[in-house]
């Protein structure tokens, strides 16, 4: 956990960022609230370079949905009315990665620190790969059920398409390269570079894999909400990630 000096400091940039994103209609004013408490268990916890990340997702996150966003408008694909995101959204995709930073900064940890980072990296890594699928897949002007493969309206529950598959590979890479530099900045332990960037990477991809499953088998159905679907995506990336590590015999 930080020192007094910095865990006030890292609340009051916490703080302004959530402000920021209210102001900018990134973040509902509940969903902004509800960020900026999350954002300070996690900085008070692991640090500045955890955060950072979770900022950085959320700043990709709001870029892809604002991409021709008047084109998915037109559609009734936008997410909420200007792109802006509420709480169960917020929910959905910090809950994971706040408990994970409790776990491994706790003063007796659950969780080493190498541990900790790819969990939290693998979490952030299907929130991208997740809305880089959604927002940049809507695009491409068709898709197919992930099960049964016949076409669907984009946007539908299930659908797929391979333009968003790629883009959903795309943010999970790109989240694992980038917590691996901000891992590296912060001198925050890492198992190796290669187990970082392929687990994170693989295991963000195959959960937005699970999400799409969940949203045509169970959300279609009205058994889940987006939100909770979203959220067994993100646990469903982190299982993976730690049956991955201990497959190669590195979690402690």
């Amino acid at each position: 956990m930080l020192g007094l000096i910095p865990a006030l400091i890292g609340t009051v940039v916490t703080l302004v960022l959530a402000t920021g994103a209210v102001a900018t209609r990134a973040l509902t004013p509940a969903g902004g609230a509800v960020a900026a408490v999350f954002g300070i268990v996690i900085v008070v916890f692991v640090g500045f370079p955890f955060l950072a990340l979770m900022i950085l997702f959320v700043v990709a996150s709001v870029l892809a949905t604002r991409y021709r966003f008047a084109e998915k408008q037109a559609r009734h694909l936008q997410e909420g009315v200007h792109g802006e995101r509420g709480i169960p959204n917020v929910v959905a995709h910090i809950i994971v990665p706040t408990g994970l930073a409790i776990a491994g900064g706790w003063p007796h940890p659950l969780l080493a620190m190498p541990t900790t980072a790819v969990l939290y990296t693998s979490a952030l890594a299907f929130g991208a790969a997740d809305t880089f699928a959604s927002e940049f897949g809507v695009l491409s002007g068709h898709a197919r059920s992930i099960l049964s493969l016949r076409a669907v309206e984009p946007g539908t529950n299930g659908g797929v398409s391979g333009l968003g598959e790629a883009w959903a590979f795309e943010g999970a890479l790109l989240t694992a390269v980038v917590a691996l530099g901000l891992f590296r900045l912060f001198d925050i332990a890492v198992f190796s570079i290669p187990t970082l960037l392929v687990i994170a990477t693989v295991a963000g991809f195959l959960g937005c894999q699970v999400d799409s499953v969940l949203g045509e088998t169970l959300e279609n159905r009205g058994w889940l909400s987006k939100g909770s679907t979203n959220f067994l995506g993100m646990l469903s990336a982190v299982g993976i990630a730690a049956a991955a590590l201990l497959a190669v015999g590195v979690v402690h």
